[in-house]
């Protein structure tokens, strides 16, 4: 099997593992603002990313003649260690569709710096006493807490740019409703219609969200009237609870990975090698791919969050966007992979730099979707310092990179 034996090369993957994971977020998010239902998304998603490690597997973890290989540790008895990987597995997958949610609520960059950091500050935590301190605690920990402060950032963020959508809206409804009041006065009838008539359900003609200027409060109207997910009248809070909700559970699926590669707790019969990273990984997103089919297969019959319901014949007809949603899959698989390689060579606790993953998603928030476009002085800089939070915790992370040996 390949293995990284230098410190470089774990800061290379971890690196590469950061881009591709800051990056399926906004294919899933650009599919959701345009109409197709999260259920049929995943499943899509879940495809590709057991696919992605079903090839890293069969081919890193098979390539020279180092054992144990992939296809020898399948025979042999590592249940306790594989359990460990399966149960990682279910934890990401419930993290991960909880976002998919929370991203419509609170929007695709708040969503990550809150998940992502709270990944940190418990994961690396967690991680640092796992790995027996092999990562420096007077660097690492400093680079936590850089999170912990990112954590706070990024939900000012949320509440400043919610504070200027509100008033964007109020001061449309307010002009709409005087335009349309001098039109019945003066009973013109091509300027009533050309007045919106429902702010809320909007006119057939105001169903391309791409027709308005990003920012405005004619594309924020535009756009709750395309997406799958309605968030309208909705509580901030119950966004945010989703996101919180997101981060316990993305906070555990590294540390368990972690137990079933190393057997910590000595949970292995005497003899036996511990798992290495691509059977784990094989294991781990076998448990991912059976969860997301079962429960997005229950979720096209009963949707919460307001989705419209499907079925299972809608989503093998449903194309629109599938391309994007089996590369969102495929990225998310190969960069967790990444990432798994990194922590195992220089420790799990650097490798949770990669979870400053909103510094892509945030670029893809702004450059795709336009949040933050039009917002109060107040927000940008505000936005500024969370992401500077971010740069500082990513660079001292990964200085506080260790070698694990592999004896």
């Amino acid at each position: 099997m390949f293995v990284i034996e230098h410190k470089g090369g774990a800061i290379a993957v971890m690196l590469a593992s950061l881009l591709l994971l800051g990056t399926w977020p906004a294919l899933l998010t650009l599919l959701e603002r345009r109409g197709r239902l999260p259920q049929h998304t995943y499943l899509d998603y879940s495809l590709t990313n057991f696919l992605a490690a079903v090839v890293i597997a069969l081919t890193l973890g098979q390539l020279g003649g180092t054992d144990p290989s992939f296809v020898t540790q399948l025979s042999q008895d590592n249940w306790p260690s594989v359990l460990f990987a399966m149960a990682g597995g279910v934890a990401l997958s419930v993290g991960n569709l909880s976002t998919q949610y929370a991203w419509a609520y609170v929007g695709l960059s708040v969503t990550e710096v809150i998940s992502c950091s709270m990944v940190v500050v418990i994961g690396t935590t967690v991680n640092y006493f796992l790995d027996s301190r092999i990562n420096r605690a007077e660097i690492l920990f400093p680079g936590v807490a850089c999170f912990l402060v990112a954590v706070i950032l990024g939900s000012a963020v949320h509440a400043s740019n919610a504070a200027d959508n509100k008033e964007k809206l109020r001061y449309q409804l307010v002009l709409s409703e005087i335009v349309l009041n001098f039109c019945i006065l003066f009973t013109v009838a091509s300027l009533v219609s050309d007045t919106p008539k429902d702010l809320e359900n909007g006119d057939p003609d105001t169903k391309d969200v791409t027709k308005a200027e990003a920012g405005t409060a004619e594309y924020l109207i535009k756009l709750e009237q395309q997406r799958s997910i309605k968030v309208f009248r909705s509580s901030t809070f119950f966004g945010l609870g989703i996101v919180f909700f997101s981060g316990v559970c993305l906070s555990l699926f590294s540390p368990l990975f972690n137990l079933a590669t190393n057997d910590q707790w000595r949970a292995l019969p005497a003899g036996v090698p511990h798992l290495v990273v691509y059977t784990a990984f094989f294991y781990f997103s076998i448990s991912c791919f059976v969860f997301n089919i079962g429960l997005n297969m229950v979720l096209l019959y009963r949707p919460m969050a307001g989705v419209p319901k499907s079925s299972f014949r809608a989503y093998l007809h449903d194309w629109n966007g599938r391309q994007w949603a089996l590369l969102a899959g495929l990225l998310g698989g190969l960069g967790n992979g990444l990432q798994f390689m990194g922590g195992q060579a220089a420790g799990y606790a650097a490798a949770d730099a990669v979870q400053a993953l909103p510094l892509v998603s945030t670029f893809w928030g702004v450059v795709l979707f336009g949040e933050y476009r039009k917002s109060s002085r107040r927000t940008y800089i505000l936005l500024g310092f969370m992401l500077f939070m971010f740069v500082a915790a990513v660079a001292v992370l990964m200085a506080s990179s260790g070698h694990r040996s592999s004896e």
